[in-house]
């Protein structure tokens, strides 16, 4: 019999055994899915060294998409609670291999270009120079995470990772000579942009746009490089501190009026020309401009109206947020396709005009930080709609009713009819309690009887009181029952179901109720009470 249990015994064991191995195994198709990738890949990087022009660049781009798409699969795989070594850490390695072979070829590719440079395609070509570091970015990060792989799987990647954080950090420190170096020159370009005046030049205006985007990117690979030292456990706080002063100098750049003023005085010289030239043709086209902005004006309304009943529509069940900001939007594109094309008609160039909208869009993002939060917090609000006009909810630690919202902020008037108005962001990153957005709400009561009281009777007493109040719903069923005994009371809890907005009236009548039957029907409600003995000695004479 003991051999038995024995045998018996190991089977079970050997079953499971087999059971946890099957399951940390790589499914087929995942496996075969990662080889047909990888095998897509390699053919990529044969035909890429021959390849020439366009072919190239579509060459890397296949490569990059798909070294993506396998390294989601990778990714899943290593991420399971117990995934495969023995399939994994191979990958990982290739993956390690591969990404320093792509870092090589991108290095060479940046070398030939800057050979180029000196003709008259400086232009372009820094164009593609920026894009080879982009790329190099996106590779690098994924260096980074692969190291992260090998760590989860226990291979030694301290060689890899030592060698990453030396790369990254000459990186950091090129860029961040190239940002201030290229921040230097827009700060010079946007002088001599200034200083000409209504005279500025197209190439100059040209060159302070080209500036412009050089130092965004070349920031947004320094930001890059940034994150990467810090989770490496690198000190970066003197990169941050160029960073804050990049993008406190552009802020300074672009906020300045005199570029600003000089578009407006351009403006202003074209339609004075016009006017003395053509006065019978320039009053014909202001009266064309009036009518199509008084005809915009019409059209926006009705497009309003139309947006309005639409939106209000039962079946769509948008919230009451989402209805009045496609209403608004709707008028508002409307109107402002029509100032544009009014302002044609009057001679004035599109272009600069929304070139000085890109402009105040800077302004407005680098000044108005904060309200952009907001917006941005407002628009979550708006879409997983958590609450809606009417609604009483707790949140930011207020406790009101929702009487109007916008996409940056919400109203809320408190229980005691004060008004206050919270930046959406407080909101949506707070927990938000709907208190009326269910249709029952569960009332909690607890009510004591003495220790020498009636249990059954005090207990009919609750129920026919919770049972008779009109506003208490018979389903879910209230719940009387006896819960604690305490110190000096039998404690019932009481747990009747109410309409949201019935919740307070529930709670104040049947507690009303209680003590009146209690006190009539003979039932006890202790209360905390302390007796005092006095004793007398007796003197002994």
């Amino acid at each position: 019999m003991p051999r038995i249990l024995f045998v018996i015994c190991c089977l079970i064991s050997l079953i499971s055994f087999s059971g946890n191995s099957f399951a940390a195994e790589v499914e087929p198709a995942t496996s075969k899915k990662i080889q047909q990738l990888q095998n897509t890949i390699d053919t990529d990087v044969a035909w890429l060294k021959t390849a020439k022009g366009e072919l190239k660049d579509v060459s890397e781009y296949r490569i990059r998409h798909k070294t993506n798409l396998l390294r989601q699969e990778l990714a899943t795989l290593v991420n399971q609670p117990e995934p495969d070594l023995a399939y994994l850490v191979p990958q990982v390695n290739k993956q390690l291999i591969f990404l320093d072979k792509v870092g090589q070829y991108i290095d060479e590719r940046t070398t030939e270009l800057q050979l180029e440079l000196g003709g008259d395609n400086d232009a372009v070509i820094m164009q593609q120079i920026i894009k080879r570091e982009e790329d190099r970015d996106h590779y690098l990060q994924a260096e980074l995470e692969t190291i992260a792989w090998g760590k989860l799987l226990n291979i030694s990647v301290d060689n890899a990772e030592a060698a990453l954080t030396a790369e990254v950090l000459l990186r950091a420190d090129y860029f961040e000579s190239l940002v201030t170096y290229t921040q230097a020159q827009l700060k010079k370009a946007v002088a001599d942009a200034s200083n000409a005046g209504a005279d500025v030049s197209t190439e100059q205006k040209s060159k302070v746009s080209l500036l412009k985007d050089r130092l965004a990117m070349h920031t947004s690979s320094l930001n890059v490089a940034v994150e990467m030292l810090e989770a490496l456990g690198q000190d970066t706080t003197q990169i941050k501190q160029t960073l804050f002063s990049v993008s406190g100098d552009i802020t300074q750049d672009v906020l300045n009026f005199d570029v600003a003023s000089s578009l407006i005085e351009e403006w202003m010289t074209i339609a004075k020309n016009q006017a003395l030239e053509n006065g019978a043709g320039m009053t014909f086209k202001i009266i064309i401009f009036l009518i199509i902005i008084f005809l915009t004006s019409l059209v926006a309304k009705l497009v309003r109206k139309v947006v309005r009943k639409a939106v209000n529509s039962s079946k769509l069940q948008f919230s009451i947020l989402l209805q009045d900001f496609f209403t608004s939007i709707s008028g508002n594109v409307i109107y402002a396709l029509g100032l544009l094309i009014a302002l044609s008609q009057l001679g004035f160039e599109l272009a600069p005009l929304l070139a000085g909208f890109g402009i105040a869009g800077v302004i407005i993002g680098f000044a108005l930080q904060d309200t952009l939060s907001n917006f941005a917090s407002g628009m979550m609000i708006l879409i997983y709609r958590p609450y809606d006009v009417g609604d009483l909810i707790n949140a930011a630690g207020v406790t009101g009713r929702v009487s109007h919202m916008s996409l940056v902020s919400t109203t809320v008037k408190t229980l005691d009819n004060q008004r206050l108005i919270i930046p959406n962001n407080k909101i949506w990153g707070d927990t938000i309690n709907n208190i009326t957005v269910e249709q029952e709400r569960r009332v909690d009561m607890t009510f004591g009887i003495g220790y020498g009281d009636d249990i059954p009777k005090a207990e009919k007493i609750l129920t026919d009181i919770v049972m008779a109040h009109p506003k208490v719903k018979q389903f879910p069923e209230p719940m009387i029952k006896l819960h604690t005994l305490g110190e000096s009371s039998v404690d019932f809890i009481v747990r009747p179901w109410a309409a949201p907005l019935d919740y307070w009236d529930v709670y104040w009548d049947i507690t009303r109720e209680v003590k009146m039957q209690f006190d009539a029907q003979g039932v006890s409600i202790p209360f905390p009470q302390r007796d005092v003995h006095i004793y007398h000695e007796k003197s002994a004479d």
